[in-house]
């Protein structure tokens, strides 16, 4: 089993940074292509971005492309999402995942996930 815990949310004002992470607590987690997605009151979950295990490669979402960067510290089981020129479109819950599959974007294809942190932007 794995644990996942995101941590770095909080209420910011548009044009701020924020920087993500999600911490885990299997050291199978070095191994794994590792996601965030995010969830808007009333909306479906949307994917944000993945990483591969060796940070070799990465995916974004169009909506955030340009905007956000991912990164993993596999020594500190450890992936983060930069997040910055924020809009108040993207305030959602957070949600990082974890799975075997190279490049996935859907949720059907992460097996672990956290309980997500919230992010605000203000106008």
């Amino acid at each position: 089993q794995m644990q996942l815990e995101e941590s770095g949310g909080g209420l910011v004002q548009v044009g701020d940074s924020l920087r993500l992470s999600c911490t885990a607590s299997a050291r199978t987690f070095s191994n794994s292509a590792v996601g965030w997605f995010r969830q808007a009151p009333g909306k479906k979950r949307e994917f944000v971005a993945t990483i591969s295990w060796n940070s070799g490669i990465t995916y974004f979402s169009d909506i955030v492309k340009g905007r956000f960067a991912i990164s993993r510290d596999n020594a500190k089981n450890t992936v983060y999402l930069q997040m910055n020129s924020l809009k108040p479109e993207d305030t959602a819950v957070y949600f990082c995942a974890a799975s075997g599959l190279l490049g996935a974007t859907t949720t059907r294809e992460y097996n672990y996930w956290g309980q997500g942190t919230q992010v605000t932007v203000s106008s």
